[in-house]
């Protein structure tokens, strides 16, 4: 794809799943880990259709749904956290990044844009990565699963980024629709398009058909500038 070149926003807010990094099967292992003994486990393809988009608690909350089978909030949070310590086991051999994610991270920190990170994703799977990255300290703001209740496609954690990225830079940004939000899910999209941004939409883990409610799609970040 060629590259595209975007209007300068007041600020960008960053999905971390899929975007910064090809987590997501890692997420998958994890999640077979605990739910295969149970007999609760689903097919990678099934979890892209279906699961890819939800917190680690809503996955769960389908995975039983779809089965059938009753889930209390003390096995849920068991669950949770069984699936964290997985997660964290498949981390320590380390990750890569997308092309263009860190690059693009850092000139636009270097720029002076503000940053923020809007994830779905636990915050203690967040936070190594981001070290192993080099990135950690480029957001100002960062919201997990930790900080919402109701994860994407809702828009909640979307419009809690922005209201942080507000109060931590209120001489710099005004409404939600001069920002960006980057992400790589229809689910995704639709929580910052219901928070009021804009949307990047990168095809990492769906076709480009499949994620027409951004207002850009790019093939690859590295592709991708932003004027001024």
């Amino acid at each position: 794809m060629k590259n595209l070149s975007l209007p300068r926003p007041e600020a960008v807010l960053f999905d971390f799943d899929g975007i910064l990094v090809d987590s997501e099967p890692m997420h998958y292992r994890a999640f077979t880990e605990v739910l295969d003994p149970l007999g609760m486990g689903f097919p990678w393809k099934e979890y892209v259709e279906t699961y890819m988009g939800f917190d680690d608690r809503d996955a769960f909350r389908e995975a039983f749904r779809a089965k059938g089978v009753a889930l209390d909030d003390a096995k849920l949070a068991n669950l949770v956290a069984a699936k964290s310590r997985a997660f964290q086991d498949g981390i320590r051999n380390g990750v890569t990044s997308y092309p263009g994610a860190v690059s693009l991270i850092e000139s636009l920190h270097a720029a002076g844009r503000p940053l923020a990170l809007c994830s779905g994703a636990l915050r203690s799977d967040i936070d190594p990565i981001l070290a192993q990255l080099g990135v950690a300290r480029r957001f100002g703001v960062i919201v997990s699963a930790d900080d919402v209740r109701r994860s994407k496609p809702d828009p909640e954690s979307y419009a809690l980024a922005f209201a942080r990225l507000s109060e931590r830079y209120a001489t710099l940004l005004t409404i939600p629709l001069k920002s960006i939000a980057v992400e790589d899910t229809p689910a995704g999209i639709r929580s910052a398009k219901g928070a009021g941004l804009l949307v990047l939409a990168v095809t990492n883990s769906y076709v480009a058909q499949e994620l027409g409610e951004a207002d850009w799609i790019t093939d690859s970040l590295e592709n991708v500038r932003f004027e001024g």
